[in-house]
């Protein structure tokens, strides 16, 4: 028997098995000092951008407002979250939860057929139509604002439009129809983008399988094509309703005092009547819906998009 057909002794193999084991673990260690290094970027932005001024606004809420205007942080109490069960501020409250979910509804309304229609085209019109649904990001948010105030406008296009099919002239400017409007315009495409990343993964043979059942459309939409495409409509949703609960610029260029939502009050706490602590009380229940969404969203299988 030569040296090569000896085989190991009892000794070298739990030897060479633990070097085994050290050399893994070392492996793994310098991955994850590799994965945090890689990251360090995006906890930094984190804790800057998210975690600092969260805290700040916090402490804001627990302050008091004194009688010159300023905000004195060392008497610390819950009056400004007291004020939040006022009627002014439950109904800008209802007001601004309402219209965002009208708005999340009709860009779903919207969004998940011309989503499917998306999905379902052929490369080149695919790339083309979602061209067209990015094309309002490439201008300002603001100006696109304003273009819509005059559309809506006394001598807009619009209110021409009615008058012209008959309906007489209209005005929709500073209504509640012309905060929908914009609102719609400008969070459709958060809408469409989730929705057409979820149904364009989708098997088209479990479509065609549900059709060879004998299944209605209402039946395979129903029963195969929603349930697939629910972690788009999750994202899709979310993304709508948490910023249009709390949009500012669009409530205050198309609706005006009449139509004053939670953004629009926020602003005016800090700016106009200088309450800090009841404009940080309502940032932080704001930020607080946004952050159990997010987590929402993410436990609803986000990650599968």
């Amino acid at each position: 028997m030569t040296l090569l057909d000896e085989p190991a002794s009892e000794e070298e193999i739990p030897e060479a098995e633990e070097a085994t084991l050290e050399f893994e673990a070392a492996a793994i260690r310098a991955e994850s000092r590799r994965g945090f290094l890689m990251a360090l970027p995006a906890y930094a932005y984190l804790v800057t951008f998210f975690a600092v001024p969260l805290v700040i606004v916090s402490v804001y809420s627990f302050a008091t407002r004194n009688r010159y205007g300023g905000t004195d942080l060392s008497g610390w109490n819950l009056d400004a979250y007291r004020k939040l069960g006022e009627p002014i501020v439950r109904d800008i409250l209802f007001r601004s939860l309402w219209i965002a979910m009208l708005t999340t509804f009709i860009c779903l309304l919207i969004g998940y057929p011309f989503a499917y229609f998306l999905a379902t085209r052929r490369p080149a019109v695919r790339n083309l139509m979602l061209v067209f649904v990015m094309i309002p990001f490439w201008s300002n948010f603001l100006v696109r604002n304003y273009a819509w105030r005059v559309l809506l406008g006394r001598n807009g296009l619009v209110s021409d439009g009615f008058e012209l099919v008959g309906l007489g002239p209209r005005e929709f400017l500073f209504t509640r129809t012309a905060v929908m409007i914009g609102l719609v315009y400008g969070f459709l495409p958060f809408m469409i983008l989730p929705l057409y990343a979820s149904i364009e993964r989708i098997d088209s043979s479990l479509l065609e399988a549900s059709r060879d059942l004998y299944a209605s459309g209402w039946q395979t939409f129903r029963r195969v094509l929603l349930p697939l495409s629910m972690p788009g409509v999750i994202a899709g949703s979310i993304l709508t309703f948490v910023p249009s609960l709390g949009a500012y610029v669009t409530p205050e260029i198309l609706g005006g005092a009449k139509s004053t939502l939670l953004g629009s009050y926020i602003v005016s706490q800090f700016l106009t009547a200088r309450n800090w602590p009841v404009g940080a009380s309502l940032s932080f229940v704001l930020m607080a819906v946004m952050l159990v969404s997010t987590v929402a969203y993410f436990r609803s299988g986000a990650r599968n998009l």
